[in-house]
């Protein structure tokens, strides 16, 4: 099995890029100039490079480990000391940036196979990517937003199931899905999404008074207290302003302000009193999705690489021409006919044979597929085993196949992105009570996530029948319980039928009464007059 260290170089020259600005990465190095003894090294990325032009950063010497959080020491952030609070995590943020770009650049197939060096024959070097990577992130992410994130009532009236209604619509109009699956991507990519959420003081007529982005964790970041709790401190944006200068855009509960270089401008109270950059984080270590088997990724590719080349080489193996000589003119004759006549001295026979050595390509897929497995247990996802050829099903397919893996994965996660959506919550309904009627808690909604909507679907509607059939429970239950897909809308529309069919129930026995009375003093007078 080759290992990871593999995959780098080492020499003499070397050339280093000088810090423009914020925002730069400094000591790049390239491929062709790796000092000997230096850790381990790894994609710096950007989409201006090429194959032949690869650069590198180094890597930490005990390799990728998760993202850091920003902290500071400080209890309060004021524009006297914002600019000293801001350089200290800056630093931090830009291990994690460097970091990040490394394994965006991983998901998009520019992996560490690219530097692949071939000491024999190196005219046959076939790099291979296999992105697994890829795989990973997009079954993560599809898997865990099966269905879109759905707002309901946390057990209100029907007055606040309507505002509940009213707030889910906003989410709508400002296409809330699509920025869940941006922030779910990034928290699979490099185990950290970034949210921010501001009033729109220019909102549509009846529509959204929010505005809410999906940040590129790059270039965002959040400061917490080093204290007990670890409280956000503040939310900082790097971005490059009119000028092409890079700038900090700093986000506290109080103020607002912009730093360029060590000096603060535009500084400004704020309204709103919460931070408004919130950081969602795929677990506690704050990793993402394949970063734990990168290793394995890059066995896979360099096994896969190597069969290739193993097939090329045979292709065109050497000639072995034993007891006999051929000069260039024969080579050539050789390469354009594919033939050669040779003489040979019975006592030494002449043989012209070819080099064909190979791979035993079962042994080395057999370790491809153990490797292949390995990546799947570690990050909870299902085979491909499973099938019409087992006896199996239902709940036993399920738990062989690793769905239950996956779900169990899914579920994990969804405590800590539900973490982050009520501090997003928390911000959104403040701003929905200033400037609407829309009088909403935290508490009074639930946040709710729905997958494999067509399994057990008989169950599910078996639950749901035997629940609006029992008196003694309220009809909002059955459609929650029963894992019903947007529960609170569904429920709000059988509701509305329900009563619509009791009204035109009501309204056609008042249609019917007077005939019934007619037919009935009718027959009173037949017997009167009998």
């Amino acid at each position: 099995m080759v290992s990871q260290s593999s995959f780098w170089w080492r020499k003499r020259k070397y050339r280093k890029r000088q810090r423009t600005g914020v925002g730069s990465e400094d000591h790049r190095v390239s491929c062709q100039g790796i000092l000997d003894g230096w850790p381990f090294l790894f994609f710096l990325g950007g989409d201006d490079l090429t194959e032949h032009d690869t650069v590198l950063s180094l890597w930490p010497d005990d390799g990728l480990h998760g993202r850091r959080k920003c902290f500071t020491d400080k209890k309060e952030i004021t524009p006297d000391n914002v600019v000293d609070v801001v350089a200290a995590a800056y630093s931090t943020h830009q291990k994690n940036k460097r970091e990040i770009q490394y394994l965006y650049d991983y998901l998009r197939g520019k992996q560490d196979i690219r530097c692949k060096q071939k000491q024999i024959r190196p005219e046959i070097n076939n790099k291979v990517v296999v992105n697994r990577a890829n795989e990973i992130v997009t079954f993560k992410s599809a898997y865990f937003l099966d269905e879109p994130i759905q707002y309901i009532s946390n057990g209100g009236d029907d007055e606040t199931s309507k505002k509940v209604k009213q707030f889910n619509d906003y989410m709508v109009a400002e296409d809330k899905v699509s920025l869940d699956k941006e922030i779910v991507d990034w928290m699979h990519i490099c185990g950290v999404g970034v949210r921010m959420v501001t009033s729109d003081e220019q909102p549509e007529e009846n529509g959204s008074p929010l505005l809410i982005y999906s940040l590129d964790p790059r270039e965002a970041f959040v400061i917490y207290h080093s204290g007990l709790g670890h409280k956000p401190m503040a939310g900082v944006i790097c971005q490059k302003d009119e000028d092409g200068q890079w700038m900090h855009c700093v986000y506290t509960e109080e103020f607002y302000c912009e730093i360029k270089g060590d000096k603060v401008q535009n500084s400004e109270p704020r309204t709103v009193p919460y931070i408004p950059i919130i950081e969602y984080e795929n677990n506690t270590s704050r990793m993402g999705s394949f970063e734990v088997v990168i290793s394995l990724l890059n066995a896979i590719n360099e096994l896969e690489s190597s069969r290739v080349d193993d097939v090329q080489q045979f292709v065109e193996s050497i000639l072995v021409f034993e007891n006999c000589e051929i000069d260039q003119e024969k080579a050539d004759d050789l390469r354009e006919k594919l033939g050669l006549m040779i003489s040979s001295d019975p006592s030494k026979p002449a043989k012209v044979y070819r080099v064909d050595g190979q791979l035993d390509q079962g042994g080395v897929q057999t370790i491809v597929d153990d490797l292949y497995d390995a990546v799947l247990t570690i990050c909870g996802m299902p085979n491909r085993n499973g099938g019409s050829s087992t006896s199996d099903t239902g709940r036993a397919t399920i738990m062989r196949d690793g769905w239950q893996a996956a779900e169990s994965r899914a579920e994990d996660t969804e405590k800590m992105f539900n973490r982050s959506e009520r501090q997003f919550l928390k911000i959104a309904l403040y701003i929905c009570r200033t400037t609407t009627n829309l009088d909403l808690a935290v508490s009074d909604i639930k946040i709710e996530h729905t997958r494999n909507n067509l399994s057990n679907m008989q169950s599910r509607m078996q639950i749901l029948c035997e629940g609006l059939n029992n008196d003694k429970i309220h009809p909002k239950i059955p459609w929650v319980i029963s894992g019903m897909p947007n529960a609170e809308e569904w429920y709000r529309i059988s509701m509305e039928h329900y009563e619509q069919q009791q009204a035109e129930m009501e309204e056609r026995l008042e249609r019917e009464k007077p005939i019934e009375t007619i037919v009935s003093e009718e027959g009173e007078n037949e017997n009167a007059e009998m």
